[in-house]
């Protein structure tokens, strides 16, 4: 196979610009991953700042949903434990008190207080706490329950824990390890709003570009071989 020099050198030029244009990424790609295969999950979920086992009371003597609201049409339901007192939380928008059938419309401050309190470590000191009702595509609790309030802690992980206001539920905790898996998780899928969706056009085109990039590198190879040279000029001899 015999290319002309100009055919060669668009082919080189081709090649070069395209991993100056994909090199970045490239890198990113294996930076990330690199990340991802040393570290280790649990860490990153941000376990090791909970209580292996929550702190759980003992109820007795609990009312019925049914008994506390004969009118209610119930399609879900879970018991939850607000500040030492048992809450039924119906249909996901409801939570009243399972012992007196009072409604509570949102916990308060106090109340997340102590709800973070039976999941996080005993050591871990409150530095703030604050009520949510709304966070951006690249919040680090976007896609959760709101309201909600976010409980910051003295550490050098500027560690963050979220509890849902309607239904005081222990969302999840938030921290610097956190913070770089999604940054970096990002950068690998290449989804910068959700983060997960793997079939976005901007990953698919690097993709593509990728393998164009990898195929002329062959070529490039195939054409400026020497050992290819060699075995093809004795071809066209024997056909001569």
């Amino acid at each position: 196979m015999i290319v002309k020099r100009k055919t060669a050198m668009n082919i080189r030029k081709a090649h070069r610009y395209l991993g100056i244009f994909i090199g970045i990424q490239f890198i990113m790609w294996m930076v990330s991953g690199l990340y991802f295969s040393w570290t280790d999950l649990d860490e990153i979920h941000g376990d090791h700042f909970k209580k292996e086992t929550p702190i759980t009371t003992s109820f007795q003597n609990l009312k019925g949903p049914s008994e506390l609201k004969p009118d209610l049409e119930i399609n879900s339901i879970s018991l939850q434990e607000i500040s030492g007192e048992p809450y039924y939380y119906i249909n996901q928008e409801l939570l009243i008190n399972a012992k007196t059938g009072e409604k509570l419309q949102e916990i308060n401050e106090q109340q997340a207080l102590d709800i973070a309190a039976r999941y996080m470590k005993a050591d871990l000191e409150v530095s703030d706490i604050k009520r949510i009702t709304e966070t951006g595509e690249h919040h680090e609790y976007r896609g959760n329950l709101l309201p909600a309030y976010v409980l910051s802690y003295k550490t050098d992980e500027n560690l963050k824990a979220y509890i849902g206001a309607e239904n005081g539920d222990f969302r999840t905790v938030r921290h610097r390890d956190w913070r770089w898996f999604d940054f970096l998780w990002m950068t690998h899928t290449m989804d910068y709003e959700g983060r997960d969706n793997f079939n976005n056009t901007i990953l698919r085109a690097f993709s593509l570009l990728g393998l164009i990039t990898v195929l002329s590198g062959f070529l490039l190879w195939y054409i400026s071989s020497p050992t290819v040279r060699k075995l093809i000029k004795p071809k066209k001899k024997n056909k001569l």
